[in-house]
């Protein structure tokens, strides 16, 4: 069975630190490019960092560029996304999605969210 667990939201104050987990189980991790997404009640879901299976490639939206780190264990199978410098816009449910696309075979699974709020 294919789980993607979020883990470490929260309520943090304008400036501070949050680092979100995302456990996997039930596929092969090492396989899938990584991603964490973010949405608000009156937005779409948006990307907010990207990282390839092997970890050599990472990709960041502009509003996070130089504050959010992307990384992952492929032993441990997680990702994870270190947020500093956070700002009362970065308030949203995180989402992890695990992309896998080779030889016409494409598979997405998404995590249940955990909720970020950032506020004084």
């Amino acid at each position: 069975q294919v789980q993607l667990v979020e883990s470490g939201g929260g309520l943090v104050q304008p400036g501070g630190s949050l680092k979100l987990s995302c456990a996997a189980s039930g596929f092969t991790f090492s396989n899938y490019d990584m991603s964490w997404y973010r949405q608000t009640p009156d937005k779409e879901r948006d990307l907010v960092a990207f990282i390839s299976d092997t970890g050599s490639t990472t990709r960041y939206a502009d509003s996070v560029k130089g504050r959010f780190t992307i990384s992952r264990d492929n032993a441990k199978k997680t990702a994870n996304l270190q947020m500093n410098s956070l700002k009362p816009e970065d308030t949203a449910v995180y989402y992890c999605k695990a992309s896998y696309f080779r030889f016409g075979d494409r598979r997405n699974y998404w995590g249940q969210g955990t909720q970020v709020t950032v506020s004084s």
